[in-house]
C-alpha cells in the first residue's frame, strides 16, 4: 500500500511561487502515475497536473498550463509541482494521488491512494 505525504504549502502573495512535494512511503513511486488535485471550499476536487509513471508524459489543467510544472525524482521517491505566477483563484487544499492502473487521467475516481493534502493560500 502506498502512503503519500504532501508538503510545501503556505501563504504566498499573488505572483509568487511555491513548490509542493509528494513523498511516498511503501512501494517505489517510480511504478505509479501520480497526479495533483486541488479542492477549494464549496467546490469539487479538480485535476491540476499529472505525470505518467514512465515520466514520458505530463498533463495540465488549462487553468495552470504555463504556470505549473510537475516533475518526479525517483531516487527520492518524490513528485513535485512547481507553481509560479500564483493567483488568488489557486487557493485550495492540494492533494497528490496515485493511479494503480497506470493511465494518466483527470478523473479522481481513477486514483486509488491519496495524501492528506496541503493548504495553499494566495492572498495579499
Amino acid at each position: 500500500q502506498v502512503q503519500l505525504a504532501e508538503s510545501g504549502g503556505g501563504l504566498v502573495q499573488p505572483g509568487g511561487s511555491l513548490r509542493l512535494s509528494c513523498r511516498a512511503s511503501g512501494p517505489t513511486l517510480s511504478s505509479y502515475t501520480v497526479a495533483w488535485f486541488r479542492q477549494a471550499p464549496g467546490k469539487e476536487r479538480e485535476f491540476v497536473a499529472g505525470i505518467h509513471w514512465s515520466g514520458s508524459s505530463t498533463n495540465y489543467a488549462e487553468s495552470v498550463k504555463g504556470r505549473f510544472t510537475v516533475s518526479r525524482d525517483n531516487a527520492k521517491n518524490t513528485v513535485y509541482v512547481q507553481m509560479n505566477s500564483l493567483k488568488p483563484e489557486d487557493t485550495a487544499v492540494y492533494y497528490c494521488a496515485v493511479s494503480g492502473g497506470g493511465a494518466l487521467t483527470r478523473s479522481p475516481s481513477n486514483y486509488h491512494y491519496w495524501g492528506q493534502g496541503t493548504q495553499v493560500t494566495v492572498s495579499s
